[in-house]
């Protein structure tokens, strides 16, 4: 196996561990032990690290001797890395926009597919205390919102959602924080930093419920974010690559769909 360089600081590493090999509850058959441990790095979008956390033990309980290590992280900064060289396999990207900077530019892509959709949101503080009640609240006067970054496929998206609802001026003025990632601007919210964020609804999670309230976002200004994964050319772990991105376009939809993601098509 080829030696691994180390990753940018600013994208989260953790190596998944297989703990039991039971309880994945799919129809799959586990592969037979291999007699060369073999590694993965999966860099995903920061919207999928719950779902890709779980799909990840899934995967190593499947097959034996498979060490899955994910970096999760904005779209944006995990295409610069692979452009860049970080050697990684396996590519899951929340906007198709940074897959296709990775497949038009440097190093490619193959066995390319959308294998998830999700909806925006507005998150609150369980006591709202801006008394926000939907989309068009968040222009209001004096209200503190954040949203990630311009280039972030969540900050484009709730960029997209200000211009739908025609309030994009009086929102961005409102913004008081441009936040790293989808997972930063939960956080903010969270801890009372800001009045109102826009985020994935995938993004309120049970660890987060009891200090935010979700807000949905009608459908006529809503965005659907499509997610597509793919083998990063020239991955040394190709095969297994590709046996990974398979099994997030089979087995891994029930993860998926059990953390709130629409189906692909």
């Amino acid at each position: 196996m080829r030696a691994r360089l180390r990753l940018l600081p600013f994208i989260t590493s953790a190596v998944l561990l297989l703990a039991a090999c039971g309880g994945s509850g799919s129809a799959a058959t586990p592969s037979a032990a291999t007699a060369e441990d073999h590694g993965l790095i999966v860099s995903a979008a920061s919207s999928l690290t719950d779902a890709f956390t779980d799909i990840g033990k899934e995967f190593e309980a499947w097959n034996p001797g498979v060490t899955v290590a994910f970096n999760f992280g904005p779209s944006d900064g995990l295409a610069t890395q692979i452009e860049e060289g970080a050697p990684v396999d396996v590519f899951a990207s929340a906007s198709p926009t940074w897959m296709d900077s990775v497949q038009d530019d440097r190093p490619g892509v193959s066995d390319r597919a959308d294998f998830a959709r999700n909806r925006l949101a507005v998150i609150v503080p369980t006591d709202n205390p801006a008394g926000i009640q939907g989309i068009d609240d968040l222009a209001n006067n004096g209200v503190q919102l954040v949203i990630a970054a311009e280039g972030v496929p969540a900050g484009d998206y709730a960029r997209q959602i200000f211009r739908n609802a025609e309030i994009y001026q009086a929102a961005m003025a409102n913004v008081v924080s441009n936040a790293e990632d989808d997972r930063s601007v939960v956080a903010s919210v969270a801890s009372g930093e800001a009045d109102a964020g826009v985020v994935y609804v995938t993004d309120v999670t049970p660890d987060v419920t009891d200090q935010v309230a979700l807000i949905q976002i009608p459908d006529a200004v809503n965005v659907i974010a499509t997610y597509p994964i793919a083998v990063i050319t020239g991955s040394e772990e190709a095969e297994l690559a590709k046996r990974f991105v398979d099994y997030v376009l089979g087995p891994g939809q029930r993860v998926l769909a059990d953390y709130g993601f629409l189906p692909a098509s």
